[in-house]
């Protein structure tokens, strides 16, 4: 109802099965042909008005591949990856190769047209998991989206690694006034979104095409193990920032952490922290991002200020039964640290619920997280690789003996006005 157009027919599937034959039966018409005007080869740009479904945008530049086309329509009904033009910049370049996924042991992956090398799938399975993620990280931070303290009159935003959108759809939701654009290497985002959100391929590794101070924040969050560069990712985030405008890094360390002695002799538990480790090694991207300054000093290096760190240490167990840890630095130099004390003497019910919906990630798609890692690049065998999913459920499963947790790490900073 936000179009002043009232038009009579639906935007669903069904309807666009039956936009898909009206096409191919006017093409018979047309003998073959997509139009009757007396058109050249090379028109630089055409618009379809009234575009529907796309099918006609799509089969034109299909057919001309040197011509610019856009397609208008008042639903967002349209494939979201569609045959365009080649070009050289990154966030521009959009083409059918896009969908060229890779596929291992039945889970499919990126394209390789990116250069960059991301460990997890890009299925309906692991999209799954991302919303119990972005779930359980809201609860996090008590029930936000973010910590910048943001005002309400944002023009734009950009989200980096978008994954499955739901962060940026949630945003979007929140403030129907601005305009958000999340990014990602695969088009694994829903159809029907917000009429203020779109989701653009783009891999954040490479130069980033948005013009200087385009955007009131940038946010990022989750890009363990794709990033080689942090420094040049905070220097592309801080060019692309607003003046005034923030940037917030959210990031985790996928090893599992133990403060009690409960999980020191487990090997189970020291394999999968290895299987990390010896990840980022081969790899070259790194998974332990929040152990040193990586964060921090990037964000403050590529030239942000008022720069605060928060650290989070969250229990992977269905009962409350460590601590929620919670600790950082601002750059006027206050400490602040607050510690929550959880066990069986204490039912706190926000931890308990984010443990059990950290657990439930991993229950949900640990093959998700480890698949590429153990079969691509640390080359384990099939066999190899199930016995050691097997064992890793049995500790998940254990979790109220062995108290093992993980840490997530929040760092967001402001562009001087000036």
């Amino acid at each position: 109802e936000r179009h002043n157009t009232e038009y009579f027919t639906p935007n669903d599937e069904r309807q666009t099965e039956s936009l898909d034959i009206v096409h191919h039966y006017l093409t018979l018409l047309l003998d073959g042909k997509l139009y009757l005007a007396p058109l050249g080869n090379d028109l630089q740009k055409v618009l379809d008005v009234g575009s529907g479904d796309g099918i006609w945008a799509i089969d034109y530049a299909d057919e001309n591949p040197n011509t610019e086309v856009i397609g208008t329509d008042l639903s967002p009904m349209q494939e979201l990856t569609v045959h365009e033009k080649k070009r050289e910049s990154s966030t521009a370049s959009i083409s059918s190769s896009i969908l060229e996924y890779r596929t291992i042991n039945g889970r499919t992956f990126h394209s390789e047209r990116h250069n960059t090398e991301y460990f997890t799938p890009n299925d309906e399975r692991q999209t799954e998991s991302l919303d119990i993620v972005h779930h359980y990280l809201t609860l996090l931070l008590d029930g936000k989206l973010y910590l910048a303290p943001l005002g309400n009159d944002l023009q734009k935003v950009l989200d980096v690694g978008s994954g499955d959108g739901i962060w940026a759809i949630d945003y979007a939701d929140e403030n129907p006034n601005t305009e958000v654009i999340g990014t990602d290497l695969s088009p694994m985002q829903p159809k029907w979104v917000p009429p203020n959100v779109k989701f653009e391929l783009d891999d954040a590794t490479q130069p980033w095409t948005w013009p200087d101070n385009e955007f009131d924040f940038v946010h990022m969050r989750f890009l363990n193990g794709a990033i080689r560069d942090w420094p040049a990712l905070f220097r592309e985030a801080f060019r692309c920032c607003k003046p005034g405008g923030y940037i917030e890094s959210g990031e985790f360390d996928p090893r599992y952490y133990c403060d009690d002695g409960t999980a020191d002799d487990n090997e189970t538990i020291k394999t999968w922290n290895r299987v990390f480790e010896e990840g980022e090694k081969r790899l070259g991207n790194s998974f332990t991002v929040i152990e040193g300054d990586t964060q921090d000093a990037g964000i403050r290096d590529a030239g942000f200020e008022d720069v605060n760190v928060k650290v989070y240490k969250v229990t992977s167990s269905p009962s409350p039964c460590i601590c929620l840890h919670v600790s950082g630095k601002t750059d006027s130099g206050a400490d602040f640290h607050r510690k929550a004390p959880v066990g069986p003497w204490t039912a706190d019910k926000k931890l308990a619920k984010i443990g059990r919906f950290t657990q439930l990630t991993l229950e949900n798609d640990m093959e998700g997280y480890t698949l590429f890692l153990c079969t691509r690049i640390l080359n384990w065998s099939n066999e190899e690789y199930h016995v050691f999913l097997a064992k890793m459920r049995k500790v998940l499963r254990s979790t109220r003996n062995i108290h093992i947790y993980c840490k997530y790490k929040y760092v967001y900073g402001r562009k001087p006005l000036a």
